[in-house]
């Protein structure tokens, strides 16, 4: 699908028979995820969306990733069909949780997790506290969220609730994905693909996105990455035209961990929807990088 225009008509076709949603059942509470699979073998790759967006939003992404390997994409809990979490104002740790036991509910390992804009706190949260037996070969964060939880953040940190909670409230679902879906892409994204973003937007949970505002602005991608264990290695990377996490603060907090940071051409924050073949590469590299280092 990405070697042709985008058209939401053909991803939907595709949704529906190559990426199906499923849903699974992750504790004795009946606690559920909804997850899209597309592949049977090779190295398992697990796909963390952002605050605005869906397992279906990494179609184009994962059809190139499926070739070589197996592609597990899940919804965070309170978004598609997955169960919220119990917590009004959880942290990513809490995501995290639900993660690893919907990893242990499918009998996988991964072998790369992928968590994009506040995805990348999940799995930076995830890699903290995983076991070694449940730790990924490689983490990789795209376009990543650091979160409003850090010491002297608190201003920002009430600010950005504030203003994310009264653009639901006086907007609502529908109405937010209509003003906000274009700043998820570069400037010159097609209306086909501004339309993909927009359907994926449209499907959000009320109640499941009042608690990731409450994620992103309680929470540090720092204070999860500082415990990331030596041998789990991690890399950045985000859209030259991302203007909602900048390329700059991506790369400095690459700096801060020492971490290979890359930029993907011609991409705003949505970056695998903008570049699906160069994020997939991206991923792909990253991947088969480790197995040769095993």
């Amino acid at each position: 699908m990405s070697s042709h225009p985008f058209r939401v008509a053909d991803a939907l076709a595709v949704l529906g028979a190559g990426f199906a949603e499923r849903t699974v059942a992750i504790n004795v509470h009946g606690d559920r995820i909804g997850y899209r699979q597309w592949g049977e073998r090779g190295p398992v790759v697990v796909l963390l969306h952002g605050i605005s967006s869906s397992a279906a939003s990494w179609l184009p992404c994962a059809q190139v990733l499926s070739h070589n390997m197996r592609v597990l994409a899940w919804d965070a809990p309170g978004y598609g069909n997955s169960t919220p979490l119990a917590d009004v104002a959880p942290r990513a740790a809490d995501y995290a949780g639900r993660l690893q036991a919907w990893l242990a509910a499918l009998d996988v390992t991964p072998d790369a997790i992928v968590g994009h804009s506040l995805g990348a706190l999940m799995a930076s949260a995830y890699v903290a506290a995983a076991p070694v037996a449940m730790q990924p070969k490689c983490l990789l964060l795209l376009n990543p969220a650091q979160g409003y939880g850090q010491p002297g953040q608190e201003e920002k940190s009430r600010s950005v609730q504030a203003q994310r909670l009264a653009t639901l409230d006086q907007l609502g679902i529908d109405g937010m994905a209509e003003s906000r879906h274009a700043h998820l892409l570069r400037p010159n994204a097609t209306d086909e693909e501004r339309a993909w973003v927009r359907w994926n937007m449209k499907r959000l949970n009320d109640g499941g996105y009042r608690q990731a505002v409450a994620m992103l602005s309680g929470d540090d991608i720092g204070a999860y990455l500082s415990k990331r264990p030596a041998s789990t290695p991690a890399q950045i990377a985000c859209g030259d035209g991302d203007g909602i996490t900048p390329p700059q603060g991506c790369e400095a907090l690459a700096k801060t961990f020492d971490l290979p940071f890359a930029l993907v051409p011609s991409a705003g924050h949505a970056s695998y929807i903008d570049a699906p073949d160069a994020v997939a590469g991206w991923i792909e590299h990253a991947v088969l990088s480790q197995s040769q280092n095993a």
